[in-house]
């Protein structure tokens, strides 16, 4: 019988503790629940999370997600709910650490929704620090546009030096040889020669630049008038016709329209300038150089047409970067300064307008300036204007809208 009442007394105990056990479990698990539920719970918080341009996400114990916000889908930290790699990494580093853990992921891309393209990829600063009950909260902002800059002012920067060095340093060697050929008056000359020649491409480099400045940081033209195109093309083919001339181009346009549109007449004659310049030096002699201009929609379009080598597919879309050339040995000989373009993009940017390029290699190519028109004479609308957009419904609203045209190139 003592054994017996032995037994028991251990029985209880030992059914004792596992019902304390089981009874501990579910307290703890509830609580856990009850944590994490918290966290859903919708707040002003969750809606204030929403809105933000960053991304958060909380990562608890075994890399749980408790709390994000769409924007860390977007910006590929998050795929379908799951930290990524280089997220989960640094939650663990932060947790070892205790201490922020900053890192920048390039190329990321958001998780491809089923019968959706995948978003652009992107360059994201990603910040991860301890937070509350051991948690660790994340933090992803977009930094694709600040790379971008960055990247372009060192290559602006990288170029600007490289076109500089060459014709300062050639007009260095020149000034020695001509100092050391002081005897030979002929050569003497023939160094003049070529100083002035790189003089002015130096010079020539340095306008453009500066142009191109005060272009970048300007957001409108700051006196726009009634400009007449007839009067641009035909200060433009006057500009340029020595030029073609020397190269055997011809230079040909279309009648007088009498189209008009409000702008900088200075800045419009400098876009077409480059234009056609750029068409006559990269045609071969015996070719012809075309203007043409037509109103469509109320838009005036400006084309310049050549029958030159063309341009690649491929590089069509860097024409109009500043520095860029199809072909570099072709420009040195010409002179070019690889601007010419990118000025003629901020002019029509800078008048609301565009340029558009169309070319075929071995047949030309055709670059279109698009304006919008003015349908007033120019007494009427030749008012000085500041270059701030019209009120809408007044009378000096310009017809026509680029909005909705389309790129029209050569057929």
């Amino acid at each position: 019988m003592q054994l017996l009442s032995v037994l028991g007394y251990v029985l209880v105990a030992v059914v004792g503790v596992a019902v304390g056990w089981l009874v501990c479990a579910m307290v703890m698990r509830r609580a856990e629940a009850e944590r994490e539920q918290a966290w859903r719970q919708p707040t002003v918080t969750d809606h204030v999370l929403a809105a933000a341009e960053a991304g958060y996400v909380v990562i608890g114990e075994n890399r749980r997600v408790l709390l994000s916000n769409g924007r860390a889908e977007e910006l590929g930290v998050l795929r379908h709910g799951v930290p990524i790699v280089e997220v989960v990494d640094a939650a663990e580093q932060v947790a070892i650490l205790d201490e922020p853990v900053h890192l920048t992921i390039k190329d990321l891309e958001a998780a491809q929704a089923f019968g959706h393209p995948r978003g652009p990829a992107r360059t994201v600063q990603v910040t991860a620090c301890p937070f509350r009950e051991g948690s660790v909260l994340v933090t992803a902002h977009d930094d694709t546009t600040t790379t971008k800059v960055e990247s372009v002012r060192r290559d602006f920067l990288a170029n600007v030096s490289h076109e500089l060095k060459t014709p300062v340093g050639a007009i260095s060697l020149l000034s020695e040889a001509a100092a050391d050929g002081a005897d030979d008056p002929d050569a003497v000359r023939g160094f003049a020669v070529q100083l002035a020649k790189e003089s002015a491409r130096l010079s020539a480099l340095v306008n453009e630049l500066i142009t191109l400045s005060r272009l970048e940081s300007a957001d409108t033209v700051p006196e726009l008038a009634a400009v007449e195109i007839d009067g641009v093309i035909d200060e433009t083919l006057n500009r340029v016709r020595t030029a073609a001339s020397m190269g055997g181009i011809d230079l040909a346009s279309d009648p007088r329209s009498g189209l008009l549109v409000r702008g900088d007449r200075g800045m419009l004659v400098t876009a077409l300038t480059n234009l056609v310049d750029n068409a006559v030096h990269y045609s071969p002699s015996g070719t012809q150089v075309s203007v043409s201009r037509s109103r469509r929609a109320g838009v005036v379009t400006i084309s310049v047409t050549d029958r030159g080598v063309g341009i690649p597919v491929e590089l069509q879309e860097r024409v109009f970067e500043r520095f860029f050339r199809v072909d570099p040995a072709r420009s040195r000989i010409t002179g070019g300064t690889g601007l010419g373009l990118s000025i003629v993009k901020h002019i029509a940017n800078a008048h609301g307008g565009r340029v558009t390029l169309w070319s075929r290699p071995g047949t030309g190519s055709t670059f279109s300036l698009e304006l919008t028109a003015l349908d007033r004479t120019p007494a009427e609308a030749n008012r000085p204007s500041t270059g701030t957009r019209q009120p809408r419904g007044g009378s000096d609203r310009p017809s026509g809208d680029l909005a909705g045209s389309r790129s029209r190139g050569a057929q």
